[in-house]
């Protein structure tokens, strides 16, 4: 096992210690990191996913729409070439390093072309790999969420016509058109954060990526959107179980925020918040009534969630709505319960467990499953 020669464009792969024992030509380190992280028979697969999961300088142009100069092009086929030739070559004991080809072909021109179109229908980097993120203040970076929600739309029952208004704002956002920052606002478990996750779910395939703010790091936000006009895709900025106090110095930074500020409004960048209130400021009437100025104050705080575009009431559902979802959601569960039997047990559980709701209809068929499946019976 020989010391290869140093990458250009893809000198970022070599910071992963095994393939960094790979290119230094250490063998004993090597074997060691390659045992202990199981890639004994697909190291040349892993090497493939480093390679295409790279941040280089021809992935971030390809992704951006943009043909990277031929220099960066060149050099980024040097160094698959390079890539290709050591792992093809035949290791110190007889060792094969697995499947050498790429996702999208052979290490050669041909699949540098491929890659190009790669990147601009999915992104570079770890946008490739992961749709969710959520944003970390102390060192203002983005860091992959691993096992975000797979809710899909069809899984969601009830609320078509709440549904079919967000989805219409996130399609004109993908494509381009004019959208609206939303506010998805109701009583808890109807199902708010989870349409936001389905709708992301839905159009990933759009470069359309998740980034989770917490609110209590609002006071980031423009410095979140900055960061994010810099990429080439679309990102919904989603702010879960928001709410606010009048006082709080943050009010005025969502506000600018919500296409108030001179920077106005980022094309890949869609605010959404989720809350328990349609006026997510909680108004504070002690100081309201010592206010000289009482009204304008109100106004001010009303203000705020006026400055969302759309605003989306998920509100309780009633039993009709309540049982629907309940027998929708059991029929795609496959449950043999008599009709009558499953509305007297749905109601019951609904009475115990403090209300209806489509979260309160999916953990009761959920325990039905398991009851089910395990031949116990249902007691509540």
């Amino acid at each position: 096992m020989k010391r290869l020669q140093s990458l250009t464009v893809l000198s970022e792969i070599e910071k992963d210690p095994l393939i960094h024992a790979f290119f230094e030509g250490d063998h004993a380190t090597f074997l060691r990191l390659l045992y202990r992280s199981g890639a004994e028979e697909h190291f040349a697969a892993r090497l493939a996913e480093a390679v295409l999961t790279d941040p280089n300088p021809f992935a971030r142009a390809c992704a951006a729409g943009k043909a990277p100069s031929s220099f960066v092009r060149n050099a980024f086929l040097a160094d698959l070439k390079m890539i290709a030739r050591a792992i093809n070559e035949t290791p110190e004991e007889g060792f094969s390093y697995g499947k050498t080809s790429l996702p999208v072909g052979e290490w050669d021109e041909n699949s540098v072309s491929r890659l190009d179109k790669y990147y601009a229908s999915n992104g570079y980097g770890d946008w490739i790999c992961h749709t969710a993120f959520r944003y970390c203040a102390p060192d203002r970076t983005l860091q992959p969420i691993r096992t975000p929600s797979s809710v899909t739309l069809s899984e969601l029952k009830g609320y078509e016509s709440e549904k079919a208004e967000v989805r219409d704002n996130f399609e004109n956002f993908v494509l381009g058109l004019p959208y609206a920052d939303m506010l998805l606002y109701g009583d808890r478990g109807t199902g708010k954060s989870s349409t936001v996750h389905a709708m992301v779910n839905a159009f990933a395939d759009r470069k359309l990526r998740l980034v989770e703010i917490d609110k209590e790091n609002i006071l980031d936000l423009p410095l979140l959107r900055a960061m994010l006009a810099e990429e080439p895709m679309k990102f919904v900025v989603f702010i879960d179980d928001f709410s606010l106090r009048e006082e709080d110095d943050r009010v005025s930074t969502l506000k600018a925020a919500l296409q108030g500020s001179m920077e106005g409004h980022a094309g890949n960048v869609m605010i959404v918040a989720t809350s328990n209130r349609r006026h997510i400021v909680e108004e504070n009437f002690a100081t309201r009534r010592d206010s000289v100025h009482a009204g304008d104050s109100e106004e001010e705080l009303l203000s705020l969630s006026d400055r969302f575009g759309i605003t989306v009431l998920f509100a309780t559902t009633n039993k009709k709505e309540y049982l629907f979802i309940v027998h929708a959601l059991a029929e795609e569960a496959g449950l043999h319960t008599e009709c009558e039997q499953l509305n007297l047990l749905a109601e019951r559980w609904a009475l115990l467990r403090g209300g209806r709701s489509p979260r309160r209809a999916k953990q009761f068929i959920g325990y039905l499953v398991a009851c089910e499946r395990k031949g116990q019976p249902v007691r509540l």
